[in-house]
């Protein structure tokens, strides 16, 4: 059984969701404490939970520690991943609701499902776009074709949308298993044109034109072309986002009560010119997310990003625990740096 420290890093969530992948994949069992002891709620919150549960059911996996707030978790797998139909809720894991984020439990399930004996139709419900995590866009536009680089085959789709804090949203992953992954390498790509959603829910109708509005001009003014959408969607709660992207980079700016949408826009904007002045190939939220399959591909993967985030520093310390890889980071944290990965070129 592995030993993992959670209060490793940066302490949170991420230490739990990449050791419940590994597990799946590598058939280890391993004994998680201090579960995300440098939060302010420590423990495991209904997302986590959420993702515990969902691996396991993957794998068969005995469980113990396995309860809200509960700081110390034992996952000991039983079989190899399987896919097949699954149904993952939030809701059933909290109290009166959440709106922790499915984009999150989708990261812990979606490595195993690859090497899986089957496909797998995942529907996930629970919070779509929410503070702290990827929104749902940002997966289906930025990274998602980024791992489909490296041979995974995965479909988005998006059937209700969730904001903090009531949830209610829901997406849909279908996912193709595969033979192996296969290294990349990711090289700065000019950018010239930035598309993206202004939307909100349960709002006036003037607000995501605002947002658009204000982006357009902002990024007009830097010398990008924008196309840039403001849409009204549905939802069981008000909210508000704008989202940006180009190749390899994407900004989320949310809005709440009281905060202006030109303000949405131009924190969105600033975020993502300080990308482009950089001239990298990823962005610092695409670089821990990477580490995962470039470390289970065949070859020698790279890339360089805009800034050494701790979250990147945890995952790559992290998976170097769970695995025999040659992962190099050059750079300090909070500066620019360049990633090499040597995988150990899992079979499925």
């Amino acid at each position: 059984m592995l030993e993992i420290d959670g209060s490793m890093g940066e302490g949170g969530g991420q230490v739990l969701r990449t050791s419940l992948s590994m597990a799946a994949l590598t058939q280890r069992p391993f004994r998680l404490t201090h579960i995300r002891a440098n939060r302010s709620k420590p423990g495991l919150r209904p997302q986590h939970l959420t993702a515990v549960h969902a691996v396991a059911s993957l794998c068969q996996a005995q469980l113990r520690g396995a309860a809200l707030n509960s700081q110390v978790l034992e996952f000991w797998p039983q079989s190899r991943p399987r896919g097949g139909n699954y149904l993952f809720d939030v809701r059933d894991a909290a109290q009166g609701g959440s709106a922790g984020a499915v984009t999150l439990i989708l990261q812990a399930i979606l490595w195993p499902l690859l090497f899986a004996d089957a496909p797998a139709r995942i529907v996930l419900r629970g919070g779509t776009h929410v503070p702290f995590s990827p929104p749902y866009h940002y997966l289906v536009e930025v990274a998602l074709p980024a791992f489909a680089r490296l041979g995974v085959r995965v479909t988005l789709s998006l059937q209700g949308w969730g904001w903090y804090p009531l949830g209610g949203g829901q997406i849909t992953a279908v996912i193709q298993p595969i033979t192996r992954l296969q290294a990349a390498e990711f090289l700065p790509v000019p950018v010239t044109q930035v598309r993206g959603l202004a939307a909100v829910t349960n709002l006036p109708a003037h607000i995501p034109q605002r947002m658009a509005r204000r982006a357009r001009n902002l990024l007009s003014e830097a010398g990008l072309r924008p196309l840039i959408q403001p849409v009204r969607e549905t939802g069981i709660g008000p909210g508000a986002g704008l989202m940006l992207w180009a190749e390899n980079v994407g900004v989320t700016s949310l809005g709440r009560k009281g905060l202006p949408a030109d303000q949405v826009a131009e924190t969105a904007v600033a975020q993502f010119l300080a990308f482009v002045d950089n001239k990298v190939a990823v962005d610092e939220h695409l670089a821990d997310q990477l580490l995962i399959p470039m470390a289970l591909a065949h070859g020698r993967s790279s890339f360089t990003t805009r800034r050494i985030t701790q979250h990147t520093l945890t995952n790559a310390a992290l998976l170097r625990q769970w695995l025999q890889i040659d992962l190099s980071i050059e750079g300090a944290e909070n500066q620019p740096g360049y990633i090499t990965v040597n995988g150990i070129g899992l079979m499925g």
